[in-house]
């Protein structure tokens, strides 16, 4: 059954949206039309979506509008910052469309963001939730160096569904930039998460957690894919609590530090709260 969720029409949604349009930025709540938009908005969290609202890529379950991106603002990681001030955020998610026309994906950019929140919060935790960088190591190496507590990659869906799921993704360059996460700075902590109800079994899912524990992920989040319009990919299956609560223990005993595991579960949803759970392991 189809979940439902809170009408995201409230006044603390309209002063956050007023303040995002005032300092020029972009949210992922607002650009993936996220079903916890409402919530997260009205207790002041939101993910910062870098680099404009166009994407590079065109995967058939996002949202994200996709084409030709416009240049890079450079009052970008300042106003990011801001905003970071303004909300007396203690934790942020910085992640971005998938910018594969810039020679470093976006990875420098990434970067300055970072060195801009610490400058003007210091006391903020920084989450980055990163695209694939097309596999390149120094740029990975790039956002590593600026020093986030934690760098997110999705994995999305599972290997069989790549083809028709994930536009010029690649799972086995996805797991390489995982591994890569922990080699570069083990202080640094890994997440990665996964959306099921795309067509794919249970036995390829649970293969894939076996993958992400095996290529160093310590936080692991899965969430019920619900398609954003008719014109994105159609869900194949509704997953129960039961089962998600299944997934979760099932994450557990592979050796994931944290799994977040529930229908309206989303890779930057409560990410304060898992992160300050393992914070000092």
């Amino acid at each position: 059954m189809k979940p439902k969720v809170k009408s995201p029409l409230t006044p603390e949604v309209t002063k956050m949206k007023a303040m995002l349009r005032m300092l020029n930025l972009h949210t992922v709540c607002e650009e993936a039309s996220c079903p916890n938009i409402g919530e997260c908005f009205g207790r002041k969290t939101a993910t910062f979506m870098i680099m404009g609202d166009t994407c590079t890529r065109a995967c058939p379950y996002c949202d994200v509008s996709h084409g030709r991106p416009k240049p890079l603002d450079p009052a970008e990681p300042i106003n990011v910052a801001k905003a970071v001030r303004i909300l007396g955020l203690k934790h942020v998610v910085i992640t971005s469309v998938n910018r594969d026309d810039l020679a470093d994906g976006g990875a420098s950019h990434f970067a300055k963001v970072i060195k801009a929140i610490r400058e003007e919060k210091p006391d903020c935790t920084i989450e980055v939730l990163i695209p694939d960088f097309l596999g390149d190591k120094k740029a990975l190496e790039t956002v590593a160096q600026a020093k986030p507590d934690v760098i997110n990659h999705n994995i999305e869906t599972v290997p069989s569904l790549y083809p028709k799921v994930r536009h010029r993704g690649d799972y086995k360059r996805s797991l390489q930039v995982i591994k890569w996460i922990k080699e570069i700075d083990k202080d640094i902590k890994s997440k990665s998460g996964i959306m099921v109800g795309l067509g794919e079994e249970k036995e390829e899912v649970i293969e894939v957690m076996k993958d992400l524990v095996n290529n160093n992920c310590e936080i692991f989040t899965i969430g019920q894919y619900l398609q954003p319009s008719r014109n994105h990919i159609p869900v194949k299956k509704y997953y129960s609590e039961e089962e998600f609560k299944e997934f979760e223990e099932i994450g557990y005993s592979l050796g994931f530090k944290e799994v977040f595991s529930g229908i309206l579960v989303r890779s930057s949803y409560h990410a304060d709260e898992v992160f300050f759970k393992i914070k000092d392991t």
